[in-house]
Parts: C-alpha cells; structure tokens; sequence
C-alpha cells in the first residue's frame, strides 16, 4: 500500500481516481487548490503525486518546480494527468521531472497500471540500499553496522543504529513518530512515542557535528536532510 497524493481540481475526477486508487488498497489524499497540495507534499510525505497541470491557484507546472527543487520531496515521483497533451507540453513536464504524463480524457485502468509500474520502479530501488554510505561528514557501514563521523567511530546502540539507518533510507521524507515505533519496536505495546523522542536525542548526540542531518519536523515527526553540496555515495568533506 502507498500514500498517493492527488491535486486535482475536478472534483469528478478526483472522485475517479481516488475510488480507484482506495480500491488497490492505496492510502488518498487529496487538494483541490495548488498551493494545498504542495503543502500536503511537504508534510504528509506521500509515495506518489498524481498532478494536474490546470488548477485554479497555482499551475501545476509550478507545483513540479518546486517538489523538485526541494530536498525534501525532490524523490517523490510524479505522474502529471492533465488535458494538456500537445508534444511540447508533454516535453516541458518530463524536462521538469515528473516521471509519467497521461492525457485526459484517459483510461481509468491505465492509469492504475502507470501508478502500479511507477511503485513498482520506486520499490525496486528502495529495496537495493547502500551497503557504505559516504554522505557529507557521515559514513555508514551497513555490512560492519559501524559509523564514523570525519573518521572517527560512534558508538552507537542497535536502537540508535536502526534508526539513522532507518532514517537515511526515507532521506528527505517525513517519518512519523508512529511509523519509526512500527518500524524499530514493532508491537511492543509498552513503547510510546515519547521514546521514539529520547532515543533521537541520545542519537544526535553522538553524531556530533552531523547531528543536524536529522531534522525534527514540528507536529509530524523526523527525516534525515543531507547537507548542502553532499549526496549519497560523495566522500566526506
């Protein structure tokens, strides 16, 4: 299942797309103004946006500009819906980085099937992570399960190791409270969130001059930001 954020001012097709996409067992939300759903990106994270080019407020090809411009939603991938469907603005929204283009009127099924292959594509890299991580001061080593900041090892308990990496991997995503409890403690009843908020503390800690690489997204949660000029896989410094 995944978060799909649609942004489409038709309510009538917003309607479509979200029944059809609940029916795959897919989390909705939805905006019917521009500047709502790039603020519904930017908080709520979501695995997929399904974008309208023509909205009242904003143009969509501005929406496409800015999620991907921002670190913290430039990986959330793309699919423009849009009745725009001249080559040029097919070409414009590809170069601007959305990942698909359909044009309306458009087939329902196909649609899904877009949505599904996408997903499919975004797992796919997801599930092949980094076993040595070089990102700006920071080096994670999976196989070794040690961390090094400018050279020098952290210490770092299993909990605290799980979630940098856990993390790292949903880099410039929002992660909840509650998805870190499932994803670290899995069902232990007597975990609170609260917990979830000491051990980010005890982990910044230790990370030192890197600490910022883990940022606190007030009222929503926590997501690992890069610093600028660093990527995965580029040699501290």
């Amino acid at each position: 299942m995944a978060r799909i954020l649609v942004i489409e001012d038709d309510r009538s097709i917003q309607k479509v797309v979200s029944y059809n996409l609940e029916r795959a067992e897919h989390e909705v939300i939805s905006a019917h103004q521009g500047r709502e759903g790039l603020e519904m990106a930017r908080h709520r994270s979501p695995d997929l946006v399904v974008l309208d080019l023509m909205l009242p407020d904003l143009p969509g090809v501005q929406i496409c500009t800015l999620l991907k411009q921002d670190r913290a939603t430039q990986r959330i991938p793309i699919i423009i819906l849009t009745a725009r469907g001249d080559e040029i603005d097919r070409v414009q929204g590809l170069e601007l980085g959305a990942a698909d283009y359909v044009v309306k009127p458009f087939s329902v099924r196909e649609l899904m099937l877009r949505i599904a292959a996408l997903l499919r594509r975004c797992q796919l890299t997801d599930d092949a992570p980094q076993m040595v991580i070089e990102i700006g001061e920071l080096r994670i080593d999976r196989d070794a399960h040690e961390v090094a900041v400018n050279g020098t090892p952290v210490a770092l308990t299993a909990i605290e190791y799980k979630l940098l990496c856990t993390l790292y991997d949903r880099r410039n995503r929002v992660s909840s409270r509650g998805a870190l409890l499932d994803e670290i403690w899995g069902q232990e009843s007597e975990v609170t969130a609260r917990v979830v908020d000491t051990h980010i503390q005890r982990l910044r800690d230790k990370l030192g001059s890197v600490a910022s690489y883990v940022e606190t997204v007030r009222g929503f949660g926590y997501r690992f930001i890069a610093p600028p000029g660093a990527s995965p896989g580029a040699s501290p410094g």
